[in-house]
């Protein structure tokens, strides 16, 4: 039996590749501003990556990785009286249309056992992965820039 190629079943094939590309295009997306890193000194292993993310729905953050380092983590930072205490969690919130700042004494991205020092200028990849409501999963891309601390005190 042969198959013959009609127009209806063009159309309909078109119109199901447009319902794909819609549905990847509804998956919401996570803007990222000002990503960067705090440089290093020689024999340190760990260090900080800073930015501020938006996401267009209710998702979360649930992982991070990096080939600059062999462990990744999201941290938050605080004071608790006179000590500074500093702790892995397991998401970070991305509440809808709402910035959330990872910066220094906050919620930050742990970079941890450096493949190598962080310099200033340096591109350090990150990829960040999101969950959405609906368990979707998406990673997100990030290029973040190699900064002395003295450089971003001005922003905090």
């Amino acid at each position: 039996m042969k198959h013959i190629i009609t127009p209806l079943s063009l159309a309909l094939s078109a119109l199901s590749a447009l319902s794909l590309t819609i549905s990847a295009a509804a998956f919401s997306q996570v803007a990222v501003k000002d990503p960067w890193v705090r440089t290093t000194v020689p024999q340190q292993k760990a260090t900080g990556a800073f930015m501020q993310l938006t996401a267009t729905q209710d998702m979360k953050i649930i992982s991070a990785s990096s080939p600059a380092a062999k462990n990744v983590e999201i941290h938050t930072m605080e004071m608790d009286k006179d000590v500074m205490k500093m702790r892995q969690v397991m998401s970070l919130d991305l509440p809808a249309g709402k910035p959330v700042e990872l910066k220094p004494g906050s919620y930050h991205v742990m970079l941890l056992g450096l493949t190598a020092p962080v310099k200033e200028g340096d591109v350090i990849p990150l990829t960040l992965t999101v969950e959405g409501k609906d368990k979707k999963t998406q990673t997100i891309e990030v290029k973040a820039v190699g900064k002395a601390m003295a450089a971003t005190a001005h922003k905090m």
